[in-house]
């Protein structure tokens, strides 16, 4: 599965990012990880995929874009995602993001210079906080997370970090996996991350996602009771991934890819 690796250097600021699969004609799938994660989370997601080209992005703060920095929230980080298409000269596209890489995706698809987009997978993506007063509670406790990966070390906050109740359906080998893989990040700039692109910040999504013209699915783990509810109750149009919770392309890869290769043998 060979890559070519594209550095910032050149002109506009553009995210690293590796392209797998490129002797393949079509529709580019365009990878977005979560926060803390890196582009090689979806590695064997992307293997499973290898009828289409793929583009797998590294956000700013993250991985090999870890001197990429953010400040203009999600307008910005939806400009520079446009740039780093141009870049890669993508002009027809799907997008594919967990988490935090679903919430840039979404706003890019309603909001962005989203030339080209033909399809819209989002994997436990939050689509927004209705009310002010819920954004002002998130933002505050982002800001509170983010106040400790600047100030302590990493290996202080993950463990933390990862007794939300959202990673609850980790085994305890699991989570010492993932906060072993975590480790190499660097706190400050994934606390620039998450205040930039916090909920807190975030457009609600849901009206304009209930009109959205192109194919799109909510993928879920069938564990994850949070993410299930918000996709039933603003009826976005639910894909469960069986056996997992949230992060279902880290739990079940094999079900994860099978969900995405039937969502793009439905447009070609």
């Amino acid at each position: 599965m060979p890559a070519r690796v594209t550095g910032t250097g050149g002109g506009a600021v553009k995210l690293n990012c590796q392209a797998f699969h490129t002797d393949n004609q079509g529709t580019w799938l365009v990878w977005l990880h979560g926060l803390l994660g890196s582009g090689d989370d979806w590695f064997p997601v992307v293997d499973a995929c290898d009828r289409y080209p793929s583009l797998v992005v590294d956000l700013p703060g993250h991985g090999n874009s870890a001197n990429v920095n953010v400040t203009g929230g999600f307008a910005e980080m939806s400009e520079l995602l446009t740039a780093t298409l141009i870049g890669h000269s993508i002009n027809d596209y799907c997008l594919i993001g967990y988490s935090l890489g679903g919430r840039i995706a979404m706003y890019h698809a309603l909001y962005g210079k989203q030339n080209g987009l033909r399809g819209l997978l989002v994997e436990g993506g939050n689509p927004g906080l209705f009310s002010q007063q819920e954004r002002d509670v998130r933002l505050r406790n982002d800001q509170h997370w983010a106040q400790r990966f600047r100030q302590e070390p990493m290996a202080s906050v993950l463990p933390d970090w990862y007794q939300q109740p959202i990673f609850a359906d980790l085994t305890t080998a699991q989570r010492e996996q993932i906060i072993h893989l975590r480790s190499q990040n660097r706190g400050d700039r994934i606390a620039d991350m998450l205040e930039n692109t916090s909920l807190g910040h975030q457009p609600w999504l849901v009206p304009a996602l209930q009109q959205i013209s192109i194919p799109f699915s909510y993928l879920c783990g069938e564990n994850d009771r949070k993410f299930q509810s918000i996709a039933q109750q603003y009826r976005l149009p639910l894909t469960t991934i069986p056996q997992v919770g949230h992060n279902a392309h880290y739990g079940n890869p094999v079900a994860f890819s099978s969900a995405v290769n039937c969502f793009l043998s439905l447009f070609g």
